[in-house]
């Protein structure tokens, strides 16, 4: 979901480089609404590789690849831009009809990735995600980066409804390290409660569902989201006063949409995946090991909560920041 929102700011700079341009996207079914909200974009076509890889042979007798390959093959293009760099986004790139753009093996994630291309651009890896796309798009297509804002493209409609200002806790994500700590949540939520705010709290699976039941039964605060579809999610997004998540797509769809957001970050990076936005601020975990880009904490000394970076986010610095960034709109 991250790379989908990272690439859309690229979309942005080509129809303002290139006026007309358009595009089709290859997007996993499970996040294929995103790159419709982008005006330059014709046609979605959904791919389910997460949901093939649990049983490659039962798809293909479905038909599902075969389907996937035709609806792919209608038409040839201009330009095929692989724009993740990774075996897999390669390989559907080359099925597609017309000559293939990606990055070299020196910059590609996977740089076998590079092997499946006809043309190969350099983009340097220690530059941010977004910037990165940005640069490829840019050589792909035979353009300056225009010097313009940060513009995602997209707008949502707020689904507020509600008659009380509210806060959106994006706390889950896929890492355990990722995770901000439960009892955290749990004083961020009294916290902002005591001052008059809503909390919502999505949930994608039983484990963030239980999650979410904890910090509300705990503090005494908040209110689970019913299972949304993510542009029922964005809605929810842009209706609300701030949302303070962790480093999850959820959190990178809050700051394009311009939402008053604070996102915590223990074992990533800020300078090369923080989220990006105008009301948008990174708060990075100062520890000893941070960020040690690990799946599974290592970490075996004295600690006030685990994963043990987040303590050096505790939720009054959190709340500080969001409330900060909330002043930019109400001020």
């Amino acid at each position: 979901m991250g790379d989908l929102i990272h690439t859309l700011p690229a979309l942005t700079d080509a129809t303002a480089a290139i006026p007309g341009v358009r595009f089709d996207w290859v997007a996993e079914e499970s996040f294929s609404e995103i790159p419709g909200w982008h005006p330059a974009v014709e046609r979605v076509i959904p791919v389910a590789i997460r949901r093939w890889r649990k049983g490659w042979i039962r798809s293909w007798r479905r038909g599902e690849i075969s389907d996937f390959r035709r609806d792919l093959q209608r038409q040839p293009y201009d330009l095929i831009l692989d724009a993740q760099g990774l075996y897999k986004s390669a390989l559907i790139a080359r099925m597609a009809v017309g000559d293939v753009t990606g990055l070299d093996a020196s910059s590609a994630r996977e740089s076998g990735a590079a092997l499946f291309y006809q043309n190969r651009v350099a983009v340097e890896r220690e530059m941010h995600a977004i910037e990165r796309v940005r640069a490829l798009f840019a050589q792909a297509l035979g353009y300056t980066k225009p010097d313009i804002e940060l513009d995602y493209g997209i707008s949502v409609a707020s689904h507020n409804t509600a008659d009380t200002p509210y806060l959106v806790f994006l706390h889950g994500t896929t890492w355990a390290t990722k995770l901000w700590p439960v009892e955290y949540w749990v004083e961020l939520a009294k916290i902002v409660s005591a001052q008059g705010y809503a909390i919502y709290l999505p949930w994608g699976s039983v484990a963030e569902q239980q999650v979410a039941e904890q910090i509300v039964q705990q503090s005494g605060a908040g209110e689970l989201l019913p299972r949304s579809t993510l542009s029922e999610m964005a809605q929810h997004l842009a209706g609300a006063s701030g949302v303070v998540g962790v480093d999850s797509g959820l959190a990178h769809l809050a700051a394009a949409l311009s939402i008053p957001a604070v996102t915590l970050y223990g074992p990533t990076r800020t300078d090369l995946t923080g989220a990006r936005g105008k009301l948008q601020t990174n708060l990075q975990a100062e520890f000893e090991c941070a960020p040690c880009m690990n799946r599974e904490c290592v970490y075996t000394g004295p600690a006030k909560v685990t994963p043990a970076c987040f303590g050096t986010l505790p939720p009054t610095d959190v709340w500080s920041a969001l409330k900060m960034r909330m002043s930019e709109v109400s001020g």
